[in-house]
């Protein structure tokens, strides 16, 4: 069954995401890290909060909660962790929960931080997988490392890679413009970023959202997906004045680049 799923900002650059079907008055809600816009949301929409969904615990993606707690009381579903005291329903990976309707599987993605989850939904044939991925898989980026270290987030970034290409990328976070600036200069002979870069710009230019996005277009357009390649290696390589050998450290110089990247 057709998911519809609509979007409020928080903060300077945080997406919260709403999940519903199209004509009914339940809505789930995804990583609130601010109350206010998403009341405001259920308000003019007319809508009922249901749920609350959680990828881990960092303040902008659950700061939120006990307001809306405190408006509705509703499960919410997250990672089990000891930081995160709201969720009444923990999952690991593997887990299913059933919403609207719908399959959501549970995919354990730690690196970003180390109870970091994702949420996939299912909706059927004929709809493309739904991915609610927090701060792990951003649009040409992956979430900087707190508290894995980088073989784990490869890792996680790999489960997330070999999902259906069709797979659509819910991240929360607008960082598309400046991850293509860095994805640009660690592959500059990519064709794809450059024109993915020019079609973002355009977006942002007229203050537009940039996502969602598909794991296809990552797989194209997303360095940290692309420590495989031969042409990522080299240049990072280059970058770090050392050779490179392995897809591990491949993606360690990557991520470390990208930490100190001035654009």
């Amino acid at each position: 069954m057709a998911l519809q799923i609509d979007v409020v900002p928080a903060f300077n650059d945080n997406y919260i995401w709403l999940i519903s079907q199209p004509d009914q008055p339940h809505v789930y809600v995804v990583d609130p890290g601010d109350a206010s816009p998403v009341l405001e949301w259920l308000q003019q929409s007319g809508s009922q909060l249901a749920g609350i969904l959680l990828t881990h615990h960092h303040p902008d993606h659950t700061g939120g909660v006990e307001r809306l707690l405190q408006h509705r009381s509703v499960p919410v579903y997250g990672p089990k962790s000891a930081r995160i005291p709201a969720v009444t329903d923990a999952f690991h990976d593997g887990d299913h929960l059933r919403i609207l309707d719908t399959d959501f599987r549970v995919i354990e993605v730690p690196g970003h931080t180390l109870d970091h989850i994702a949420f996939l939904a299912d909706p059927g044939a004929g709809h493309a997988p739904l991915l609610f991925c927090g701060d792990t898989l951003f649009a040409s980026g992956c979430g900087r490392l707190f508290e894995g270290d980088p073989p784990m987030m490869l890792a996680s970034l790999g489960k997330l890679a070999s999902l259906p290409d069709t797979t659509r990328v819910y991240c929360a976070h607008e960082y598309t413009r400046a991850n293509l600036a860095f994805a640009r200069a660690a592959e500059p002979d990519n064709a794809a970023i450059a024109e993915r870069e020019r079609a973002v710009i355009a977006l942002r230019e007229q203050d537009r959202i940039t996502l969602p996005s598909d794991l296809a277009t990552e797989k194209r357009t997303n360095p940290f997906l692309r420590c495989h390649k031969e042409s990522v290696r080299q240049r990072c390589s280059e970058h770090a004045g050392r050779t490179l050998t392995t897809e591990v450290d491949t993606f360690a110089a990557l991520r470390q680049w990208k930490d100190n990247f001035q654009g």
